[in-house]
């Protein structure tokens, strides 16, 4: 199982970094990994360790993606022109759960996704519950009226630990959004450093 409740930190510490940035993560106070031997010297990685790596820092990111999906999305990332690492970073960035969390709607991808799938966001007016929704450029993605008061939307309205990107054109006043283009790796803003290209390297073995 790929799926991450409570446990959703868990991640963090096994990579080493704080992958989402956030104040509260395990990662600011040990930075080793959990469990018994988690402070023990870590040997050289291999190249294949490496990509494992990348893959599970790039998936985990995006919250509870499944194997599937995350491979799902590798593969169309593959099938379409130019730069496959560069496609692939476009098609998850497009997903509505991360369109709601980038324009600062909710304060974690983890609530983003909960918040699509309760029903709380339209894209072009029409209510879409569906957190892998893809959004194309020109959508307008807005909170329902009677969700703009909730306390994680406020919560995140008021959050310092991060900006809205330049790709998304949000107004918080009238609590919407509209994706103006399809990002690149450049222009996400990734807390930690993300290696697409070695999640290619590792799907194309």
């Amino acid at each position: 199982m790929t799926k991450r409740i409570r446990a959703k930190y868990k991640i963090d510490r096994r990579l080493g970094e704080n992958i989402w940035g956030r104040s509260k993560s395990p990662v600011n106070k040990r930075e080793y990994g959990p469990g018994e031997h988690g402070q023990r010297r870590r040997g050289k990685m291999s190249d294949y360790g490496t990509q494992l790596r990348a893959k599970q820092k790039l998936k985990g990111y995006y919250g509870n993606i499944t194997e599937k999906q995350f491979k799902s999305v590798y593969r169309e990332a593959e099938r379409m022109r130019g730069d496959t690492s560069e496609n692939l970073i476009g098609l998850l960035e497009q997903r509505l759960d991360a369109v709601v969390y980038r324009a600062k709607f909710v304060p974690t991808v983890f609530a983003a996704r909960q918040f699509v799938n309760h029903g709380h966001v339209k894209v072009n007016g029409r209510r879409v519950n569906i957190a892998s929704y893809r959004c194309q450029v020109g959508d307008v993605v807005e909170v329902r009226d009677k969700s703009r008061d909730m306390g994680l939307v406020l919560e995140a309205n008021q959050s310092p630990e991060r900006d809205v990107p330049d790709y998304l054109d949000a107004d918080h006043t009238k609590m919407n959004a509209k994706l103006t283009r399809i990002p690149v790796l450049a222009d996400v803003p990734y807390p930690a450093m993300m290696e697409p290209n070695l999640v290619i390297e590792f799907y194309s073995r």
